[in-house]
């Protein structure tokens, strides 16, 4: 067996560097002003470990487009580099001068918001340049070095007459990035990806008009200076304490995430643990629709206040991606070019704390304010069903403070509606039935039946119910939800005396084959059942189990693929109802045929069912038999 080193040939990997290591070349100023955000904290910590004396003086970062001269300037006054430290951490490829850093001080810096590891963002320069310089001077009292290197493995190195600590990149941008001279293109880019970095980053300067001083002339003219613009807020409100922010820092730190919202959201979750993972950041609930998609990737990740990405999906549940906010951890795995999540332990970690924290942010405000949360169910319903949906553990935990509203305007936790509805709502077996609107407009005839009954009816109309309910039923002993409109109430709920049909068994089987000679064509299952009085003549109604399997195939799931196929109805004769009774006695059979069809076709009218030609013929219909 024999051993050896893999050599590794600067001049083919070095190309692939800068094509393929970002897959957005705009990446490239994120990654320079990162770097130079870690050499201004370095100093930072070296300063107040009293390794470095006296003021500090300015140490922000400095944006600066020459586009005549076809340059882009990044310009810090952080600790600055030896000419043997550019040798070591510039021209030696993915050697990581912040990693080195941590080590040496690994007892104070663990936390100093150090962003660098992998030892290549500087390389993302040459993504757009022809060719880059580092003009750079240590604080340590060594002379200035000026590095230059054209894109190729040759480098040149020599010394500067650059007197002030701090390092300068000059960008001499190619001419297929030009867009990166644009004024315009830089300052988007600082404000999507630097927007809340720890160190102020200076972009131009802006004109700032001062107030009079008191008592000043009425004539006075206030006086306007010129200030540098700072493009980013260096402490934003996920760094601070939850107890150091009212009501209203949560919710300015909302217009400046996202400055194009105008309504409020309803109410926040701030984040905060440092063990066994670090983690910040806020969370707000907005005002949702029943929209599943068209709210997502909202929520902004970062990792040491850099932004990485605002698609969440790992880090944050599924169900809670229509959230928006920021997330921030030094903690959370990231591959080499900071673009996107590697599969990690620490990452479902991070997963079921955020969810557990919700959880319990839900479950304090319902109890500290039931009414309020009452008031704000229709706008946040969607995240804690889809939550249920598709977490255990947070499904146990929502038991609390998940609502079921009424068609009446009531809510019920599922305990508190269980014990409402037991005493009258139960089927032969003593098994609860729990009826369901989901549309008030298209169910209202079916709703009002139920409730002539004094049955509770539910409002449950999240795109995504059918789902939660096939859970909540396999969860749940002797419980069964019956859509409104489904199966009748009264084949499902046990009968009392009112149910006594007024037909005989013997008139039941005469009058069953005249209506389905007239509905053979509708394809509807003709049963005869003794229901109120008030009700419609005749029913139609949707076997429960195929309709709601119908309805999840079409969302997502469901087992069965049945999107396909038409819907089945099953035709209840309403065998109490007077016109059932005359339909029975006419002698005529076109007069009888057309009595039918007059009962079938406001039975189709009531699920909206009666369209073009069929409709036509009913209008007409009706005309004549009011003549």
């Amino acid at each position: 067996m024999s051993t050896g080193k893999i050599n590794v040939a600067v001049e083919n990997i070095f190309p692939l560097i800068k094509k393929f290591l970002y897959s957005d070349h705009e990446i490239f100023l994120r990654e320079l002003i990162s770097n130079a955000t870690d050499a201004t904290t370095k100093l930072h910590h070296l300063s107040s470990l009293g390794e470095i004396k006296g003021d500090l003086g300015s140490t922000q970062i400095e944006i600066k487009i020459d586009k005549k001269g076809k340059k882009l300037h990044i310009s810090d006054q952080g600790i600055g580099m030896t000419k043997e430290e550019v040798q070591k951490y510039i021209n030696e490829v993915a050697f990581s001068g912040a990693e080195e850093f941590l080590e040496q001080y690994k007892d104070t810096a663990k936390d100093s918001g150090i962003i660098g590891h992998f030892g290549l963002g500087f390389y993302s320069a040459f993504m757009v340049s022809e060719k880059v310089e580092i003009i750079t001077k240590s604080h340590k009292d060594r002379p200035a070095t000026h590095w230059t290197c054209d894109g190729s493995p040759e480098y040149t190195l020599e010394a500067s007459d650059k007197e002030t600590r701090g390092t300068e990149i000059i960008l001499h941008i190619d001419k297929d990035s030009k867009e990166f001279l644009e004024e315009s293109r830089i300052k988007e880019l600082l404000t999507k990806y630097n927007k809340f970095m720890p160190i102020p980053i200076k972009f131009g300067t802006r004109e700032e008009t001062l107030p009079l001083p008191e008592g000043a002339a009425e004539d006075a003219k206030p006086e306007t200076i010129t200030v540098d613009n700072i493009i980013n807020n260096p402490e934003p409100a996920w760094t601070k304490k939850p107890a150091d922010l009212k009501d209203q820092n949560y919710k300015d730190f909302y217009r400046e995430l996202y400055p194009m919202q105008f309504e409020e959201p309803l109410f926040n979750i701030h984040l905060n643990v440092d063990y066994p993972f670090n983690l910040t950041g806020i969370l707000y609930f907005p005002k949702l629709n029943n929209d599943l998609n068209i709210q997502k990737d909202r929520i902004q990740l970062y990792q040491n206040q850099v932004f990485v990405t605002d698609n969440v999906e790992g880090i944050v549940p599924e169900f809670l991606t229509l959230l928006r906010g920021v997330i921030d951890s030094p903690d959370i795995p990231l591959n080499v070019s900071r673009s996107y999540l590697q599969a990690d332990g620490a990452v479902k970690k991070i997963s079921n704390y955020i969810t557990r924290k919700v959880a319990d942010k839900l479950n304090s405000l319902f109890k500290k304010d039931r009414k309020g949360f009452e008031e704000k169910w229709n706008d946040i319903k969607v995240v804690i069903e889809y939550g249920m949906l598709s977490e255990d553990k947070f499904f146990d935990k929502a038991e609390n403070f998940a609502l079921y509203p009424t068609t009446d305007g009531e809510y019920f936790t599922f305990e508190e509606l269980q014990e409402a509805v037991k005493e009258h709502q139960t089927d032969k077996d003593d098994k609860l039935v729990l009826l369901y609107a989901s549309d008030t407009e298209d169910q209202h005839s079916y709703i009002t039946q139920a409730k002539n009954k004094g049955y509770k009816v539910l409002l449950l109309n999240s795109p995504i119910i059918g789902h939660l309910i096939q859970k909540l039923e396999g969860s749940k002993e002797n419980v069964s939800f019956v859509r409104v409109d489904g199966d009748t109430v009264e084949n499902l709920i046990k009968k009392d005396e009112a149910s006594v049909s007024k037909l005989t068994e013997e008139e039941k089987e005469t009058l069953k084959p005249m209506i389905e000679n007239v509905v053979k064509e509708g394809g509807y299952t003709v049963q005869m059942e003794a229901m109120d009085s008030q009700a419609l003549p005749f029913v139609l109604t949707q076997p429960e189990f195929m309709r709601r399997m119908k309805e999840m195939q079409q969302t997502g799931g469901g087992g069965m693929m049945m999107g396909d196929m038409p819907d089945m109805y099953t035709l209840t004769v309403n065998t109490n109802h007077e016109l059932v009774g005359q339909i029975l006695s006419t002698k005529t059979e076109k007069k009888r045929e057309r009595l039918i069809q007059q009962a079938v076709d406001l039975a189709r009218l009531s699920r909206n069912l009666l369209k073009g030609e069929a409709l036509t013929a009913f209008i007409q219909r009706s005309v004549e038999l009011i003549k």
